[in-house]
């Protein structure tokens, strides 16, 4: 079983194996993919992934956006959908203990949102 500060499992790329159940969308409704450049967040233009956990419950939204970062070049924004109510503490202290960058929550048509910049 991978942990969440291991190595992402599948292949890694767009509608590669994630594991924990959750579903990657290459650059999302902001129509920008991987390494398009730009700073992304919510004050940014938009991430460059997005993970949709939806429906998921503690701890799989957290071990979604552990899984897939590593495959994510450094600087890169994942906002991660995710309407469990705990996600909004667990992603940010999930960041907080990997040295990652929480850049905020936003919410939208599909509920809350929460952005991710990789950091290292």
């Amino acid at each position: 079983m991978t942990t969440p500060d291991g190595p992402g499992d599948g292949p890694g790329g767009p509608g590669g194996g994630s594991g924990g159940g959750a579903e990657h969308e290459t650059g999302g409704g902001a129509g920008r993919g991987p390494g398009s450049g730009g700073a992304g967040g919510p004050a940014g233009d938009g991430p460059d992934e997005v993970l949709d956990c939806l429906g998921q419950r503690c701890p799989l939204p957290v071990i979604a956006l552990a899984r897939r970062l590593p495959d994510l070049p450094v600087g890169a924004v994942v906002r991660v959908l995710a309407d469990d109510p705990a996600a909004a503490v667990d992603i940010p202290a999930w960041c907080r203990m990997r040295g990652q960058d929480f850049l905020g929550t936003v919410t939208g048509p599909d509920g809350p949102a929460h952005d991710v910049r990789r950091t290292h």
